[in-house]
């Protein structure tokens, strides 16, 4: 189960994401073309409380790690198609519903809108604990729940990164990300430990508990930020078109740099998460690993993702964003592929650890400065659509792999249908862009807001806008990523929160 509280974030949350998800970088001068902020100044109260209730989620979030599985192979006795069928299916009709509420949250406050999510995710989720103590839980019940979270954490991913992206000023996005990033990864390295010992002591629905309550308290933390959010303002047509739902995507796909990006998030959360169920048969049922193992060998990794988002702007600074971007999208694409290798005992207990150490620290670097990206290519007006259809997408795109990979797992063994997603994984760095590219230019998009209507063909030029902003090879400096990530914001129920990246 994936928090989703990280402004912008993931599968990668993000941790990952699924929620996406932060200390100062010690850097010797003060970056130049909008990296951020020196380290001795603050990112104001508001932020502050943001921040909190991110890590509080967060945290709950990391104690629930794969509860959902969990409690599908020990309570209900679920096989390997019916855990990945528990991510795939949910995750995918709760993409679905989310569709239309994309256009709808984009032209409301988004701060009513993050705290409504919050508390429905925590309704949903307490279902499951009365369920199991009245002795009347069932799959279909998980399935539901994982419907309404995933759904939710969509909305809540898109309204944050809309609301993040107005809370600070251009120059701060890279900081708040990164400490998104490595709040992320320090939650992460306290909370699977913890929950596999909660779960030892207390049975396999006390971390769910420990999840809702962490999204009640978010709400509050969320409340408190205070401060006076402005009405977004409505276009001349109130009435959302069927074209609206659309918008998103016409978006991304008509902009040269962000439509790579977006493939390759497609791709990569979806192969790596496609794998996690088939991770949790074989480590929990076939290899005999107990819950507590299971929760260290992703936590204490962890480390690394703390490492990465630490490193994020020094290296963006030293290097430039599009370099940076690049290697470390490259780099970890590499690490699943050692998966295929898992045995018993204490070597594959290290195997998994040395791997996901690797994995995390590439994506701890990567997610930061993908999520400041993606923000600083996207017009203020067409966040919450752009990041509601990227969400869909890498939900839809995660849910279809990870159906076909719980039927190659029935057919030909977990370790045979993790390996060929290790393999698949190395191709994905050619869909990374190419290219640098400037920040998006608000005042070219508000001139070309009109398109927002319906030209003489009843679709809008979202591309024509797109193009306005795109930067000549070479143009521009390679400045900079809400979680997602960033944050990541974080998935919905599955059988790991998403490690991958923000989005």
């Amino acid at each position: 189960m994936g928090s989703g509280h990280g402004p912008g974030h993931a599968p990668g949350r993000r941790p990952g994401h699924r929620l996406g998800h932060w200390p100062w970088q010690r850097v010797g001068r003060r970056p130049e073309h909008g990296l951020g902020r020196r380290p001795e100044q603050r990112l104001g109260r508001q932020f502050g409380w943001l921040w909190g209730a991110y890590g509080t989620s967060a945290l709950g979030t990391w104690l629930a790690f794969g509860a959902f599985p969990l409690i599908a192979i020990q309570v209900l006795n679920a096989g390997p198609a019916e855990v990945a069928a528990l991510s795939s299916v949910g995750t995918a009709v709760g993409a679905a519903v989310a569709v239309p509420l994309g256009p709808w949250v984009e032209f409301r406050r988004k701060r009513p809108v993050l705290i409504g999510t919050d508390l429905v995710r925590c309704a949903a989720l307490l279902t499951i604990p009365a369920a199991y103590a009245f002795g009347v839980l069932t799959f279909v019940q998980l399935l539901l729940v994982s419907v309404v979270v995933a759904a939710a954490d969509i909305t809540f991913r898109a309204a944050s990164g809309a609301y993040l992206k107005t809370l600070l000023p251009a120059e701060d996005l890279l900081v708040a990300n990164a400490r998104f990033e490595a709040t992320a990864w320090s939650t992460t390295i306290v909370g699977p430990p913890l929950g596999g010992a909660a779960i030892g002591l207390l049975g396999p629905v006390a971390t769910v508990v420990a999840d809702a309550v962490s999204y009640l308290l978010s709400a509050l933390g969320i409340r408190a930020t205070g401060g006076h959010e402005p009405r977004p303002e409505r276009r001349e047509a109130t009435r959302m078109r069927a074209g609206d739902l659309l918008d998103g995507w016409r978006y991304i796909l008509g902009d040269a740099t962000l439509r790579p990006l977006f493939f390759n998030t497609a791709l990569f959360n979806g192969l790596v998460m496609a794998a996690e169920p088939l991770l949790a048969v074989l480590m929990l049922g076939r290899l005999g690993f107990a819950p507590w193992q299971y929760g260290l060998a992703f936590a204490a990794p962890a480390v690394g993702g703390l490492l990465g988002s630490r490193l994020a702007r020094p290296l963006v600074t030293r290097y430039g964003q599009h370099r940076v971007l690049v290697v470390t999208g490259t780099l970890r694409a590499v690490w699943p592929i050692g998966l295929a290798f898992l045995g018993p005992g204490t070597g594959g207990l290290l195997l998994v650890m040395g791997v996901e150490l690797g994995l995390i620290f590439c994506c701890g670097v990567f997610n930061p400065v993908y999520s400041t990206y993606r923000l600083e290519r996207t017009a203020t007006a067409r966040v919450t659509r752009t990041l509601t259809a990227w969400s869909v997408s890498t939900k839809t795109s995660t849910a279809l792999l990870t159906a076909v990979w719980g039927v190659l797992g029935s057919l030909f063994g977990p370790r045979t249908a993790i390996a060929l997603a290790g393999v698949l994984l190395l191709a994905t760095p050619l869909l990374l862009p190419r290219r640098a590219a400037a920040p998006v230019s608000e005042a070219s998009v508000d001139a070309a807001s009109a398109s927002d209507a319906p030209d003489a063909s009843g679709a809008s030029s979202v591309s024509e806008v797109s193009d306005l902003s795109e930067a000549e090879p070479g143009a521009g400096p390679e400045s900079a990523p809400g979680p997602e990530s960033a944050p990541a914001p974080a998935p919905a129920p599955a059988p790991a929160p998403d490690r991958t990246s923000p989005g």
